[in-house]
C-alpha cells in the first residue's frame, strides 16, 4: 500500500513516476475526478503509451456515465432485486455481486488488452462499470422474455422447469434442496427411497409429466426427506446420484469438507489482528500458489518500500513524508 496525497504536484509526480514503468492501472474514482487530480487516460498515455489503463465506473460511456453508483443501487437498477425477491419485494442479492463480477470483467479486459499490445506494442483504455455487469447478468432471463412472449416473474415466483427444484425441511430442524431434474434422477431417487409406485406410474413418466403433477410430488418429496436429518439425507442423495445441497450459512463454510480438503481456505490476518480462514481464489493452475502472497495492508504501509523501487533514496522518502505528500505506516 502506497498512500500518495494526489492534489499535491510532488504527489502527482510520484504517481507519474510509477506510471512510467507500469504495465497496468486501476482507478476507481468517481467520474472525473482521475482527470482533475491530472492522472487520467490522457495524461497517463502521455507518460507510458505502452500502459494498460482500467477504469472501473459505475456506468460506461453514455448517458448515466457521470451518476454515482453503488452495488446495490445497480442491483435495482439492473432488475437483478427484482428477480431476486419475491413479487413486489425487490431484494439485493446475499452477496456483493456486482461489485466482483465488475472487477473480475475488468481483469478480463486488462488480460485481453494485454495480449494486444504485444502485439502492436500500444497499451490502451479500458473500462468495466457496475451497470452494466448487472445487466449482463440479466441477458438469459431479457432472451426468455422475447422467445415466450411473457413477462418474466421473480425467481421465487417463476414456474419451475422441473417438477422437483426446491428445499426440504428435514427431521432436525435444517434444510436440503433437491433438484430432480432428468429421468434417471426420478427413477433413482424412488429406488433409493423406495417409492417404485410412482416410479413406474405411467402418468410420471416424463418430466413434462411430474411439473403438471408438482401438487402431488412435491409433498410426497417433502415427506421422504422430512423423515431423514439433514446428515442422513445428504448421505442418501449423494449415494443415489441426485444433485442435492445443504442448506448453509456463513458459518458452516469454515468447516466445510470440500474447502479445507485442498487448502481453498487460507489464513488471512483481519484488520484488528485476528487470524481466520477466508477463500482464495476459485481456480487451480498448476504449479501456482494462489494464496495469499501479503496480508491485506494498512494504508501507507509499504510507501517506503516502493518508492525505494522506483529510485528515491531514503532522505526523498523521509522528505515526502515530512511534508505530507506521502502516508508511512511503520
Amino acid at each position: 500500500s502506497l498512500a500518495v496525497d494526489l492534489k499535491q504536484a510532488d504527489g502527482q509526480a510520484v504517481v507519474r513516476r510509477l506510471i512510467a514503468g507500469a504495465d497496468v492501472l486501476l482507478e476507481n474514482f468517481g467520474p472525473g475526478t482521475a482527470e482533475r487530480l491530472g492522472m487520467g487516460w490522457e495524461e497517463a498515455r502521455a507518460v507510458n503509451p505502452r500502459l494498460v489503463y482500467c477504469a472501473l465506473k459505475g456506468f460506461l460511456t453514455g448517458p448515466y456515465e457521470n451518476r454515482p453508483a453503488l452495488d446495490e443501487i445497480v442491483q435495482f437498477m439492473s432488475g437483478i432485486a427484482y428477480m431476486t425477491g419475491p413479487p413486489g419485494r425487490p431484494l439485493r442479492a446475499g452477496a456483493s455481486i456486482i461489485d466482483i463480477l465488475g472487477g473480475a470483467y475488468g481483469a478480463i479486459a486488462i488480460l485481453a488488452a494485454l495480449r494486444e499490445r504485444d502485439r502492436t506494442g500500444e497499451g490502451q483504455l479500458v473500462k468495466s462499470a457496475l451497470f452494466e455487469t448487472g445487466a449482463f447478468l440479466m441477458g438469459s432471463h431479457m432472451a426468455g422474455h422475447v422467445l415466450t412472449g411473457e413477462k418474466i416473474p421473480p425467481m421465487p415466483a417463476r414456474k419451475s422447469a422441473w417438477a422437483i427444484y426446491e428445499p426440504f425441511g428435514t427431521k432436525d430442524g435444517e434444510q436440503v434442496f433437491v433438484g430432480i431434474t432428468s429421468n434417471n434422477h426420478w427413477q433413482r431417487f424412488c429406488d433409493e427411497f423406495g417409492r417404485q409406485d410412482v416410479r413406474d406410474d405411467p402418468t410420471l413418466q416424463s418430466n413434462e409429466d411430474r411439473v403438471a403433477a408438482r401438487p402431488r410430488l412435491v409433498p410426497l418429496v417433502a415427506a421422504v426427506v422430512g423423515r431423514l436429518t439433514k446428515a442422513e439425507a445428504t448421505r442418501r442423495l449423494e449415494k443415489a446420484g441426485i444433485p442435492f445441497a445443504p442448506v448453509v450459512t456463513t458459518e458452516d463454510l469454515f468447516d466445510d469438507p470440500q474447502l479445507n480438503a485442498h487448502g481453498f481456505l487460507v489464513p488471512v490476518r483481519l484488520p484488528d489482528g485476528s487470524m481466520t480462514k477466508l477463500p482464495k481464489l476459485p481456480v487451480e493452475m498448476d504449479g501456482h500458489d494462489l494464496g495469499v502472497q501479503r496480508e491485506a495492508p494498512r494504508m501507507g504501509e509499504h510507501s517506503g518500500e516502493i518508492l525505494a523501487e522506483i529510485g528515491y533514496d531514503p532522505a526523498a522518502i523521509a522528505d515526502l513524508a515530512g511534508r505530507r505528500i506521502i502516508v508511512t505506516t511503520p
